[in-house]
């Protein structure tokens, strides 16, 4: 049997524990963070926001879904057409389901990827998972039932 030397036991000793602490500093305090969509945000082709009412804000236009569409069909004849978007909140409104599935509609329609914020954490649409809606244009609420008729001419 071989011994080895006191001297290099401990050096091997020491040796071992120094690179044990150098790892363990290295890992410290990180976990596996979450992307965050702020820090993507530049990542993306086209950003657009949700609306109210299942409208959005393209380009700082407030466009319903139907409208939306238009604007892509616009942007795949002029050889434009995103390959990923990145859908976020408003400051009028939240990401809604409505939204998600207009997303989903244009997504099956053009062939880009939608992601969407979702607290701050990147999330794509499956259109597996979420039904694709036909795009509407936008209806504006009804008025007050104690306005007066327009008048009709005849």
């Amino acid at each position: 049997m071989i011994r080895f030397s006191t001297l290099l036991s401990r050096a091997a000793a020491a040796i071992l524990l120094g690179s044990m602490l150098v790892l363990a500093g290295c890992h410290s305090g990180s976990t596996k963070d979450k992307v965050r969509t702020a820090d993507m945000k530049s990542q993306f082709d086209t950003v657009i926001q949700a609306y109210k009412s299942g409208q959005f804000v393209v380009d700082g236009a407030v466009l319903s879904a139907l409208d939306t569409g238009s604007h892509f069909a616009y942007l795949k004849d002029q050889g434009k057409l995103p390959k990923t978007i990145l859908l976020e909140p408003s400051d009028d409104s939240k990401i809604r389901k409505q939204h998600l599935q207009y997303m989903a509609r244009l997504q099956l329609d053009y062939g880009f990827t939608v992601y969407y914020d979702d607290g701050g954490e990147l999330k794509k649409i499956s259109v597996v998972d979420t039904k694709a809606r036909d795009l509407e244009d936008y209806k504006a609420p009804p008025k007050a039932a104690d306005a007066p008729p327009p008048q009709q001419h005849h």
